[in-house]
């Protein structure tokens, strides 16, 4: 069988969330090595075993995305290892607050997630972008949320935007040294939505305090948040985190060879182009 990964090197960071744990598998599936970083290491192990149990090669680091220091020693180790990198996908959360209007919050949680989300995104793809203009190739891709803003929806609508505009920049940038930028956009995953009950990496803000999405969330309200997300969109489901696996894994591909500047619409028709 051939696979459209084959003998690739990929770099997931936050590989150990939903959407990054996908994400790694995917790759893996279809050949590439992947390079799993993040902040947990035990729970990097599990994606891991995961990739190796099912025939795929999976190594870990545990990285802060923020650390600039660390994360250009990383990227420095994997090319080292392997000659290079061909795949980045970013796909850590950012802390970001939601819950009420952003002049209803306090100034630092308003606007710091969105400066980690910028500088987090920036860390990551100036370090990859090192081998890749050397090699005169490479695919950098993240994960945005897509959709008009809404209320109480806080710093998230605001990174997203942030994000999209540097990866612009970036396929502008890059673009004439051989490497393609992309991401994907979704209004949620079916799993991710289920597991909020999981989330300490979003937040909601109320009378003058932060609580973790997790803490805040029970089985009950998810399936409420379910339903309705399913009922605003064409096919009356959302996308699945294999479906967004494998979107990455086109983007990645030598099939996406002239996708650049732009992202692939995962909301099942909530939003349409």
């Amino acid at each position: 069988m051939i696979m459209l990964l084959a003998g690739k090197t990929a770099i997931v960071y936050g590989a150990a969330g939903f959407v990054g744990g996908a994400v790694a598998r995917a790759f893996a599936g279809e050949g590439a090595t992947a390079y799993l970083a993040g902040r947990t290491k035990r729970t990097l192990d599990q994606v891991a075993e995961a990739i190796r149990s099912a025939g795929g090669a999976a190594e870990v680091a545990q990285v802060d995305v923020l650390d600039e220091a660390a994360v250009d020693q990383h990227a420095a180790d994997v090319v080292a290892a392997s000659g290079g990198i061909d795949i980045a996908f970013n796909a850590v959360t950012f802390g970001d607050v939601q819950g009420a209007a952003l002049v209803d919050m306090p100034l630092t949680h308003a606007t710091q997630p969105v400066i980690n989300a910028l500088r987090g995104q920036s860390i990551t793809t100036r370090a990859v972008a090192r081998s890749m203009v050397e090699r005169g190739q490479g695919v950098m891709m993240t994960c945005t949320g897509y959709g008009t803003p809404s209320p109480d929806l806080g710093s998230t609508m605001v990174a997203w935007t942030v994000v999209e505009g540097l990866y612009r920049q970036l396929a502008c940038d890059l673009g004439p040294k051989g490497v393609r930028v992309a991401w994907l956009r979704t209004g949620g995953f079916r799993e991710s939505i289920l597991g909020a009950t999981e989330y300490d990496s979003l937040h909601y803000y109320s009378d003058g305090d932060i609580t973790a999405v997790g803490d805040a969330e029970t089985d009950e309200s998810v399936r409420e948040t379910l339903g309705l997300l399913e009922d605003g969109t064409m096919l009356k489901r959302l996308p699945t985190l294999a479906e967004a696996g494998a979107a990455a894994v086109y983007l990645a591909s030598d099939h996406a060879g002239g996708v650049t500047a732009t992202a692939i619409n995962l909301t099942a028709g909530a939003t349409v182009d």
